[in-house]
């Protein structure tokens, strides 16, 4: 019997006119279910179907029928689904409940009234699962998004779902913090529970999916070919102007761990700094510290005066205008720009998504929103952190554009990232931030 089965299924968002998933068809059993297509396709209206959030939580109309392990998903409560099915959402940070990580992980466990003594072990296995054990007794707040991501994923499986949905599950992850989520997954489906990924980083999954299917337009299709597109590489690094921003002699730390220390760097004008390194390691803090955000407990931070353009590992965090026409008009006319709103849309691909408001637009347009919303006119300092995350292949090709013709007009600019196909196409350098240090890509320290 079919884990989940979905049945001549569409679905309306409220007000819209046309159906964000149309006549659906699909039965999920155990194993691993890969879904993927390209951004605002349908792939998170589909996972919320199968824990209720479409239609409780989102409202709107549907037709046809939605069923997990036997239970009629639009007649049931999501409560009641959730002890059924675990989500993992696309944004961790607006999952989460408590601020201690071993709370965090239990609330779902609390609700169900598990008896402490279990709920203790059950919170130590999905943390071990998850990769995270060593976080038990931090506070959310100062975990970066790859950690939320995992403390996520450990919340769901404390529950042992028979179903676990992901969407975009390591998007924000290092390469070994992707193999402890993907490493979890196979334990589950060894277990024979079913899971649900959407991924637009197919490739290591493909290899493990017992089934998969693309959604475009609302379609769901079984029948697939799956194309990589190679990365953009610009063909020249660029040299460089004058230095942009620098850090001298700088540390800085939360709660009495240090999490950079003594870091000397510098950027330019005209110059893509790409930042990569593990989960936790520092790569947001150094954005921030360059931002001015955050000012480091020792040392010096030096930036060129000019406006910058900072784009948070939460672009929702960003967008609260009724449309997103007006979040790019506001930017440009606190910059002073003479651009018209439509360059930047255009140029990232949204311009058919212009008059919506843009927190429910999907993942991966919500991305290129924040980032249509931050990058317009000339800025001079640009920080990105986790500027592809959700995004398809199709909108990284357009944000390389984008990126490249700032950096060919002077501005400074510098991206936390570990998409290793953005990093090819734009990086004149590579920095590692690892256990308090900044080194190049090669392994030497910086020059002061």
């Amino acid at each position: 019997m079919a884990i989940a089965r979905l049945s001549n299924l569409s679905y309306w968002y409220p007000g819209a006119d046309k159906p964000a998933l149309h006549d659906v068809n699909m039965l999920i059993d155990a194993g691993l279910t890969l879904v993927t297509g390209p951004s605002g396709g349908g792939k998170s209206t589909l996972l919320r179907v199968l824990n209720g959030l479409v239609p409780h939580f989102h409202g709107g109309r549907i037709a046809g029928s939605a069923e997990v392990e036997g239970q009629d998903v639009i007649a049931t409560p999501t409560r009641t689904l959730a002890r059924t099915v675990g989500f993992v959402f696309q944004d961790p940070e607006l999952q989460t409940v408590y601020d201690a990580v071993d709370r965090e992980v239990a609330f779902g466990l609390e609700n169900i009234a598990l008896p402490p003594r279990e709920m203790a072990a059950r919170v130590e296995e999905a943390l071990h699962a998850a990769g995270v054990a060593h976080l038990g007794g931090r506070s959310v707040r100062t975990l970066s998004g790859g950690e939320r991501q995992r403390v996520a994923l450990a919340s769901a499986l404390a529950m042992r779902p028979r179903l676990v949905v992901l969407d975009e599950p390591t998007s924000q992850l290092d390469p070994d913090g992707a193999s402890m989520v993907l490493d979890a997954v196979r334990d589950l489906v060894q277990q024979g529970r079913a899971a649900v990924i959407a991924e637009h980083r197919w490739e290591r999954l493909l290899s493990q999916a017992s089934a998969s299917v693309i959604v475009e337009d609302g379609e769901v299709n079984a029948k697939w070919h799956l194309a990589s597109t190679p990365p953009t590489i610009h063909p020249t690094p660029s040299p460089g102007g004058p230095i942009a921003w620098s850090l001298a002699g700088v540390t800085v730390g939360f709660g009495g761990r240090v999490v950079l220390d003594s870091i000397d760097v510098v950027g330019h004008q005209g110059e893509v700094v790409a930042l990569s390194g593990p989960n936790g390691g520092g790569k947001t803090t150094l954005l921030r510290l360059i931002a001015g955000t955050l000012s480091p407990s020792s040392g010096r931070v030096e930036r060129r005066p000019g406006r910058i353009a900072y784009l948070p590992q939460n672009p929702t965090a960003l967008l609260h205008r009724p449309t997103l026409r007006s979040e790019v008009s506001l930017t440009l006319e606190r910059a002073g720009e003479s651009e018209p709103p439509e360059t930047i849309l255009s140029e990232l691909g949204l311009l058919a998504v212009a008059a919506r408001y843009p927190r429910d637009l999907s993942c991966g347009e919500r991305q290129r929103a924040a980032l249509a919303a931050v990058l317009p006119g000339r800025p001079d300092l640009v920080l990105l952190d986790e500027p592809t995350r959700g995004m398809d292949a199709t909108a990284r090709a357009a944000l390389v554009r984008l990126v490249s013709r700032l950096r060919d007009g002077g501005s400074a600019i510098v991206l936390a990232t570990h998409d290793p196909e953005l990093r090819a196409a734009l990086a004149d350098r590579d920095l590692s931030v690892s256990r308090g240090k900044v080194m190049e890509a090669t392994g030497s320290s910086l020059p002061a």
